[in-house]
């Protein structure tokens, strides 16, 4: 969708939050590329120097990445997943603690909160998981496992919690295919194990699928140094 022109007052604030909603929706996606400085200015009806503003303010944030004489990338979805870029850094194994953390207490809690539109939407996504598994680029499948595992902890009904996980699988982009190239069939097995739970609102239970999960996968890292 087309950014919307923006008023006179608070220009600064107002193209912020246009370029941040461009980037929170999915219209620009992380690690694209934004429009050039003069087409967004032009686009906006705002000068240069308050694009450049709001650029710098993003970039501050994490949201954005200016790299000089290639243009302006889209680095996170919101500044929460820009800070955890800056804290997490290379520490893989740190980041799949936390998030294991995070999704233990997000299946727990959505054991106690889901409702059956959520319900529906985790059977779909297991479905679509398993037959990725068996005929699917693995690259689909590490995006459908992904989407599964977001719905889980967005079933929680948690908003501080689901944006919280958002950013940290954003940190971690890449780990469900480093972990997922030749995927096991028993996680696809937890999976069910942990939807199962979830539909019987066994919070136990759920907890224990997915802390097994994440178990697995950060016993198939490398050990330390």
């Amino acid at each position: 969708m087309p950014l919307a022109v923006t008023r006179r007052t608070g220009l600064v604030e107002q193209v912020i939050d246009q370029l941040r909603t461009s980037v929170s929706t999915g219209e620009w996606p992380v690690d694209t590329k934004i429009p050039t400085e003069p087409t967004l200015a032009e686009t906006l009806g705002v000068g240069r120097n308050t694009v450049r503003e709001a650029v710098r303010a993003l970039a501050h944030s994490g949201i954005l990445e200016v790299r000089q004489g290639d243009g302006t990338y889209v680095r996170a979805t919101s500044e929460v997943s820009g800070a955890l870029h800056r804290l997490c850094g290379n520490e893989f194994r740190d980041v799949l603690q936390v998030r294991r953390c995070l999704e233990v207490e997000g299946a727990r809690l959505a054991a106690s909160a889901r409702t059956d539109a959520d319900l529906t939407e985790l059977w779909q996504l297991l479905e679509r998981s398993e037959a990725l598994q068996n005929d699917g680029p693995a690259a689909d499948f590490a995006r459908a496992d992904a989407d599964l595992h977001f719905a889980v902890v967005r079933s929680s009904q948690n908003l501080v919690l689901t944006e919280l996980y958002r950013g940290l699988t954003e940190v971690v982009s890449a780990s469900v295919i480093t972990t997922t190239e030749d995927p096991p069939v028993a996680g696809l097995a937890r999976h069910r194990g942990l939807i199962e739970a979830i539909a019987a609102q066994d919070i136990e239970r759920a907890g224990r699928e997915a802390g097994g999960f994440l178990d697995e996968l950060l016993s198939r890292l490398p050990d330390h140094d």
